[in-house]
């Protein structure tokens, strides 16, 4: 099976989260089978839903992986897992010291009980648009439309990018 491009958005807002975030895209950079192709920068954006929470510290990575999406998922959940992330206790939207999620996995279209690509969400998400705009361009998204597109459709929110010495 030919290696594909992979774009995976990470969060964090528990604990020191810029930190925890260069650390995770390590991390991600030695999944067996996986490649690091690119990394955007460092943004801060104002936690979504209602939940009174700290700034999240957001970016996403560009991957080319031979590894199948729910293969690549157990990677990602295992590095959660090192942070101390607990899906199952978590409420949607609250806090958590680290949160990957496979945005987009080549063109497919997958769905299961536990993975959705591409991500349901993501084009509602501006944390993860800009960034993947950063590192990937303004590609199109079958379904969705260009990234620049939907940029320009997302919702408003409070968001900076970090210089690197923010970082």
């Amino acid at each position: 099976m030919p290696a594909e491009e992979v774009f995976i958005g990470i969060g964090s807002n528990i604990g020191d989260s810029i930190i925890i975030v260069e650390e995770a895209i390590d991390a991600i950079g030695n999944i067996q089978q996986c490649k690091l192709r690119g990394r955007s920068s460092l943004y801060r954006s104002t936690a979504l839903g209602d939940i009174p929470q700290d700034d999240y510290i957001n970016a996403v990575v560009k991957l080319e992986t031979g590894l199948e999406p729910l293969q690549l998922l157990l990677e990602l959940q295992a590095i959660e897992h090192a942070y101390y992330r607990k899906r199952d206790s978590e409420p949607r939207w609250g806090p958590r010291t680290l949160d990957l999620d496979i945005i987009l996995f080549g063109n497919r279209v997958f769905e299961d009980s536990h993975l959705r690509l591409p991500h349901p969400e993501f084009s509602q998400r501006p944390f993860v648009l800009v960034p993947m705009f950063e590192i990937g361009g303004d590609r199109f998204v079958p379904g969705f439309g260009s990234l620049s597109y939907l940029i320009q459709q997302a919702p408003e929110l409070a968001m900076e990018k970090l210089e690197a010495n923010d970082a």
